[in-house]
């Protein structure tokens, strides 16, 4: 039989930016947690250099895979394949995470149970099974303090701003889950206009949720569903630039949702408390010769991304 003739239940998109060694671990948890006849596979690739593409043309020539020249950003890359998606669901995969058994299964048994439901999320580990980042409340200018200043993981545990675990297994309803894994409907993620593009790299679902919110609809958090993130893979060789990044995003959806004076006072925040960081890190750095410590951006790179914003 000819699977492209059936519509898949789930089109998987996995976005991926020279993440070989993960990306094949990543296809293989899908290929074994639906009847191959229920999910198609997308692959959007960044412009890799590290052989990703052809180990994917290579290895499982039953992708669908969109090379990009450059790295568009993930938003963009999830859009593109969206476009060209047949499932009635749509799965935001990031290539350094894997679906662990019945996890996708799960979560498509709890949006076919609850009509409001627009997108759901699963419980993320790391590698060695910890609780990792999974959902959380939306951001405003308290919790960013908190996030900054560390001081929300002295108060709250190691995971904030995510919650912490439920350990009952119950379903819940909540602000939003993190974008490593997202089950969302096909058919409202295009009507909404699938993933804003204005943010190159985080915060791009938080802004996602904001607006099914705005719809009336439901994002949901399923602690049963395991899904194994090794987490920043794809970023691991631009530091730096990454949490040039965050900051922009981050500042970027306060304005939209706080306006001016919230963004202004983040800015002001994010620069106060990156100063000592940098200090602190960069000490470290000097004296243990690169052994100790990590890389901060600079002020003046920090202050050229503000900027932006």
């Amino acid at each position: 039989m000819n699977f492209q003739e059936i519509q898949p239940l789930v089109s998987v998109i996995i976005v991926s930016w020279n993440t070989y060694s993960l990306l094949a671990e990543c296809v293989d948890s899908v290929l074994d947690t639906l009847d191959f006849s229920r999910i198609e596979i997308i692959i959007v690739d960044n412009g890799s250099t590290d052989g990703s593409i052809e180990m994917i043309e290579l290895q499982y020539p039953f992708v669908h895979l969109l090379k990009n020249s450059d790295n568009v950003g993930f938003a963009r890359a999830n859009n593109q394949a969206a476009a060209i998606a047949r499932g009635k669901y749509l799965l935001l995969l990031n290539s350094d995470a894997a679906l662990l058994p019945g996890a996708l299964v799960t979560l498509v048994d709890l949006a076919e149970s609850n009509p409001q439901l627009a997108a759901a999320g699963p419980r993320l580990i790391y590698p060695d099974g910890r609780f990792q980042f999974s959902y959380a409340d939306f951001p405003n200018i308290w919790r960013e303090f908190l996030i900054l200043s560390t001081l929300g993981r002295k108060m709250y545990g190691d995971c904030y701003p995510s919650h912490r675990p439920d350990e009952k297994g119950e379903p819940r309803v909540v602000d939003y889950i993190h974008g490593a894994c997202m089950l969302i409907l096909r058919d409202i993620y295009l009507g909404l206009g699938g993933l804003p593009e204005q943010y190159f790299m985080y915060a791009e679902e938080v802004d996602f949720c904001h607006h099914l919110r705005q719809m009336d609809y439901q994002v949901w958090h399923h602690p049963n569903a395991l899904v194994l993130h090794h987490g920043g893979a794809s970023s691991q060789s631009r530091l730096v630039e990454r949490e040039g990044d965050m900051y922009q995003s981050r500042v970027r959806l306060m304005r939209k949702y706080h306006g001016n004076l919230a963004a202004g006072l983040l800015k002001a925040m994010i620069l106060f408390l990156t100063t000592p960081k940098l200090i602190w890190h960069g000490f470290f750095r000097h004296v243990s010769h690169g052994r100790h410590g990590r890389p901060v951006i600079s002020l003046h790179q920090l202050i050229s991304k503000l900027r932006e914003v």
